[in-house]
Order: C-alpha cells, then structure tokens, then sequence
C-alpha cells in the first residue's frame, strides 16, 4: 500500500500550517489586532462571554453584518444573545485551527453565508442566517 505524494505533502502541510504554532501565532495576532480595534471603537460594554472578549458599542462601520470575530474577540453594536454568542465562539475555533489563512479562506468561501462553508460549520441558525 503506498500514498500519493500529494496525500503526503498535504498531511505534512496539514501539521505545519492546522492547529499547530504557527496557527496559534495567527490566532493570537488577530486577537491582539481585535483587541485593538475593540478599545479604539468600543463605546459599550466589555465583558468575557463564551470564551470571547465582547465589545459592543461598535459603530456599524467598523464590523461585518451583525458583528464580527476577530481571533478571540467579537465586535458588534449590541447583537450579543447566546445563540450569536455560540456562533461566534465557532469562529474563535475556526481561527484557532487555520490562524491568520483564515481570512482568506472565508473570503474564498464566498460572501453568501448559506453557502459560506465556515458560516454553515457555526450554524447558520444561531448566527442569525436563517
């Protein structure tokens, strides 16, 4: 039984890029980079919910639809319920596993959320989509 270079190249590709040190430095820059913008912005409440720093008080141009998570932080004007909440903790993962690809791999997967596969995996109900 032998394996295809690609399924080699892609598995070892897998281990340096998925949810290794080098996606967590990902993760962590656009945490910080979201701290950032939320303590710029923010003009509400800041709190820890569902293992994400929350800023609200967001003006609306300074975030995507009805809010967004940037590494480990959600920023949003108020739309903070505990199913948006889930969702975006969900995304909190996603950023941990792909680090600072993700972007581009949302961007990549469309700006449609019922087709968005990174929206579909946070589910599109609790995120509002549906």
């Amino acid at each position: 039984m032998t394996r295809s270079v690609t399924s080699v190249a892609g598995s070892a590709l897998g281990r340096v890029v998925l949810d290794s040190p080098l996606s967590r430095l990902g993760y962590l820059y656009a945490t910080a980079v979201g701290h950032a913008w939320g303590f710029l912005w923010s003009t509400g409440r800041i709190e820890r919910r569902a293992g994400l720093t929350v800023f609200r008080g967001m003006p609306k141009r300074t975030f995507g639809r009805g809010g967004s998570c940037v590494g480990g932080v959600y920023l949003t004007d108020h739309n903070v319920s505990d199913d948006v909440l889930e969702h975006e903790a969900v995304h909190k993962r996603q950023w941990q596993r792909y680090g600072m690809l993700f972007p581009f791999l949302y961007l990549l997967a469309g700006r449609d959320p019922l087709r968005n596969r990174f929206e579909i995996e946070a589910g599109l109900e609790k995120g509002g989509y549906r």
